[in-house]
């Protein structure tokens, strides 16, 4: 395979990672995102992942939980999502390693920068966990700033639709979606593809990004040979 990209920092969300089950951590799914991944390790790419938590916590248990706390769970809950999505690397017979933005020295390595590309470079296929390890900031955010931190090519955001739409695709039978935009108009529009700071760390640090529909995880192994999948979405 020949690929575009030398290094990829690819998210993978808590609602992928639950399959057809909806909740949990579903095993074959996992297997198939990490066989893409093989795929593309075979080829040279330097692989980093970053995980949601979504299929364990999300947003608050109540209305008056603090939002703080609500927060720091799922950040605990994209740890589990790590360990189990690295186990699926492992299984196929690749190096990996969780690391974390939060210390937890008996289950992950505490992320650096400099280390992360070490690894990479030394063939590791890396999975970030606890985002920022900071409150009120998403998933996305965490694989936008990594992405900038470990020198990415792209940004690989998978999502549950081909690409990004000027409205809902899965509400209203219209929808127009778009071949190419810019981080500018996702904000000026409001388009909810990424958050406003994923979009900002993005913009402000040259990292384009492409969004794709991972319910099939070989368009992971289509995008890094470049094929026309999805919408990219550039800094200009």
């Amino acid at each position: 395979m020949a690929a575009i990209y030398k290094r990829i920092m690819l998210k993978v969300s808590g609602e992928v990672l639950a399959g057809e089950k909806g909740f949990g951590f579903d095993y074959d799914t996992a297997a198939s995102v990490a066989s893409a991944v093989k795929q593309c390790r075979d080829a040279g790419v330097q692989v980093a992942v970053v995980v949601g938590g979504g299929n364990y916590w999300r947003g608050r248990a109540h209305k008056d939980m603090n939002k703080s706390k609500a927060d720091s769970i799922g950040m605990l809950a994209t740890t589990m999502n790590a360990l189990a999505l690295s186990d699926a690397f492992e299984q196929q017979g690749m190096r990996s390693k969780v690391m974390s933005a939060i210390d937890m020295p008996k289950i992950a390595e505490l992320f650096t920068a400099e280390k992360a590309v070490e690894y990479l470079e030394a063939g590791v296929v890396l999975v970030f966990a606890c985002g920022t390890g900071n409150p009120c900031f998403s998933t996305d955010s965490g694989a936008a700033l990594r992405g900038v931190e470990i020198g990415a090519d792209i940004f690989f955001k998978s999502t549950n639709v081909d690409g990004v739409y000027d409205k809902d695709p899965n509400k209203y039978a219209d929808a127009v979606k778009y071949d190419t935009l810019s981080q500018t108009e996702i904000l000026a529009k409001g388009l909810g593809v990424m958050d406003a700071s994923a979009a900002a760390i993005c913009r402000e640090n040259g990292l384009n990004a492409l969004v794709f529909n991972l319910n099939d995880p070989e368009n992971i192994v289509r995008a890094v040979r470049g094929e026309k999948i999805g919408t990219i979405v550039t800094t200009d």
